[in-house]
């Protein structure tokens, strides 16, 4: 989802973006999202209390605090560098990607809509993994350019690390991890990495993205499902290689699991219910009966004569039949209520240039993709400029209900599918 291009919390259309903007690179915004400070900690603690003390007895806390920490920024740094390799190919293949979270599951470059062809899909998915293994193979090639020749033993890694200052050391903790980030993105499971690669020869295989979507989604439950299992092993203290054993890392892998399961379970189900959708048109499921407003009327006269007197949370400005902008229940909140009697709706109303609207003969399936991409909540429908519909999430969640024998989801898909609603 892209930066608004106004105050977000005044645009009935969308929610503002949560989490930190750091900033743009290359024309992507990039945002941490405020879970990335559970991973941050679990880093830093789990490094800072056990392996660098164990690597480096001799160090003083104080030091093997600092160096824990910049381990956890790094690595973070990794999979943001990660993240944005995607984003520039995918731009670079035609791709609309505006923006890029980090949160604390990882990271996710949010695409404005599904690559256009099989190549597209192939080229933005294995860039990721090609850039971690990359990163992996750059930190243990500085850390040799240190040190020398690194030889570790697996038996007995604090030996040969006795010896390495603090960068060296970061350096050779950094490499493998990003060696097995990117072995591990390269599972082909969806909505991995390396599930995209399935899915993209699947689906040059086939000329059916919704097949290949579907196989490529079943291999990366089963993975899933691999890592809930493993998580619980290690709950229970049995040894699972490369992972060990442990209550924390096996809850996180198996949180992980959970996580990639629902993902490849929704991502799926999205694609069948946008392909059913591409026959449905808007006006078939738009509802007419919605009040509007003039823009010269007072917030006050909006509060007591619509938004007090019906279920409406966001309601048209029309100037007769010209259709003017939409304005909500955010904009009055943002607004002092003793302004409420001195303020035109004209005023605060997200003007229809700033909004996203629709065509009653337009797909339903493009109402589907801008009301959970954009995270909103309704549209405004024109003919010819004429307001003529709203169509909302309830629209669509109606339709869904009513088309669930035909696998067109399951109870309790609607918001998972949508999204959040804002107002």
């Amino acid at each position: 989802m892209p930066s608004p291009t106004r105050a977000s919390s005044s645009n009935p259309e969308r929610i503002e973006a949560r989490g930190l903007r750091l900033g743009s690179l290359a024309g992507v915004e990039i945002r941490l999202d405020w879970s990335l400070l559970i991973i941050f900690g679990l880093i830093t603690v789990i490094l800072s209390s056990g392996t660098l003390p164990y690597w480096h007895p001799e160090w003083g806390t104080g030091l093997v605090w600092l160096v824990g920490a910049l381990a956890a920024v790094s690595f973070l740094a990794s999979v943001l560098v990660h993240e944005l390799s995607h984003a520039l190919v995918g731009r670079r293949l035609g791709m609309r990607i505006e923006r890029i979270t980090l949160f604390v599951f990882g990271g996710m470059a949010h695409l404005e809509e599904e690559p256009a062809t099989w190549r597209t899909e192939l080229g933005m998915a294995i860039v990721g993994p090609l850039t971690s293994l990359a990163i992996g193979v750059a930190c243990l090639a500085a850390a040799s350019s240190l040190v020398g020749p690194v030889q570790i033993d697996p038996e007995d890694p604090a030996a040969a690390i006795a010896d390495f200052g603090p960068l060296a050391t970061l350096l050779v903790w950094l490499g493998p991890v990003n060696i097995l980030l990117a072995l591990f993105n390269l599972v082909p499971g969806f909505p991995l990495d390396g599930g995209r690669v399935l899915r993209a020869i699947l689906w040059g295989a086939t000329n059916d993205l919704e097949r290949a979507t579907r196989w490529a989604a079943r291999g990366g439950q089963a993975f899933a499902w691999l890592l809930i299992l493993a998580g619980f092993a290690m709950i229970l203290g049995i040894q699972v290689p490369v992972f060990g054993a442990g209550l924390v890392p096996g809850l996180w892998l198996a949180l992980i699991g959970w996580f990639l399961n629902n993902a490849a379970v929704m991502s799926y189900r999205r694609l069948h219910l946008q392909r059913a959708l591409q026959d449905v048109p808007v006006g078939r499921l738009m509802h007419r009966d919605f009040l509007g407003v003039a823009p010269e009327a007072k917030i006050s006269d909006l509060v007591e004569e619509r938004l007090l007197r019906s279920s409406q949370r966001v309601f048209p400005v029309q100037d007769g039949e010209h259709f003017l902008g939409l304005v909500c229940l955010q904009d009055v909140r943002r607004l002092a209520r003793e302004a409420w009697d001195r303020t035109a709706v004209r005023e605060v109303m997200t003007p229809r240039g700033d909004l996203h609207t629709l065509d009653p003969r337009d797909p339903a399936s493009q109402a589907l993709d801008l009301l959970a991409r954009r995270d909103i909540n309704q549209l405004p429908v024109l003919d010819d400029d004429r307001l003529v519909g709203m169509v909302t999430r309830g629209d669509i969640v109606k339709w869904m209900a009513l088309n669930r024998r035909e696998g067109l989801g399951e109870a309790g898909d609607e918001e998972r599918l949508l999204g959040r609603p804002s107002d």
